[in-house]
């Protein structure tokens, strides 16, 4: 008695299924997983807000970029600008915001970025009180070592973050021993000061407050 068509083209996904799971070798992406998944460049914006790694990933016109695990010398050195923002932002301006990474932040529907630290006046967070920030008054990245990475602040994210509108862009940059602070003239960011060695880093934007460039390092010991 013959099989039903429906058996036999049931039998065969079933064979060519399990041949495909002999086939696979070791170290292997799951490609199956893989393609439930948009392929770069056909990201959208609700699928990469729905994403879920435990990782530090951002978002730009249909790509993603999956950032690099931070080290405990990066990490120290958030935290420490961290603590120092937030005890001055309580101090002189009630209300205002200051966040760190994770926390993708919005700079339009076709782009997301990850700062380390953040910072929003109470005006601008009670305009925006969404899940996810729409830009910042402040940023700050600690630079990474690789050429990328470096890259990425240095040159990327100042011309996103000025795009964007942020008024000030804080990069420390732990293998040049230096912070670097920039003002947001125009369409492009000025240097309003590079601070190396024994001197204090000032802000523009928050008049009073200052980070000791020593001080940053020390954090990380």
């Amino acid at each position: 008695m013959p099989l039903a068509p429906w058996y036999n083209d049931g039998m065969e996904r079933q064979v060519t299924s399990t041949a495909r799971r002999r086939r696979a070798k070791a170290g292997e992406p799951v490609w199956e997983l893989a393609r439930l998944f948009p392929p770069q460049g056909a990201w959208s914006e609700e699928a990469y807000l729905a994403l879920d790694t435990g990782r530090l990933v951002e978002y730009s016109d249909g790509f993603l970029r999956v950032l690099p695990m931070p080290t405990r010398a990066h990490q120290l050195i958030v935290g420490y600008l961290y603590r120092l923002l937030f005890t001055f932002i309580q101090a002189h301006y009630p209300g205002g915001e200051v966040l760190f990474a994770p926390v993708p932040m919005r700079l339009s529907t076709r782009e997301y970025r990850e700062p380390d630290v953040l910072f929003r006046f109470a005006e601008r967070v009670e305009q925006d009180a969404g899940a996810y920030p729409h830009a910042a008054d402040m940023v700050f990245e600690v630079v990474s070592g690789s050429p990328s990475d470096r890259a990425r602040d240095l040159v990327e994210k100042r011309h996103d973050y000025a795009q964007a509108g942020i008024p000030e862009y804080w990069i420390v940059d732990p293998d040049e021993g230096a912070i670097t602070v920039l003002w947001l003239e125009g369409e492009a960011y000025i240097e309003h000061g590079r601070f190396a060695g024994d001197e204090t880093a000032t802000s523009r934007l928050l008049p009073g407050f200052a980070v000791a460039v020593a001080g940053v390092w020390a954090a990380a010991q």
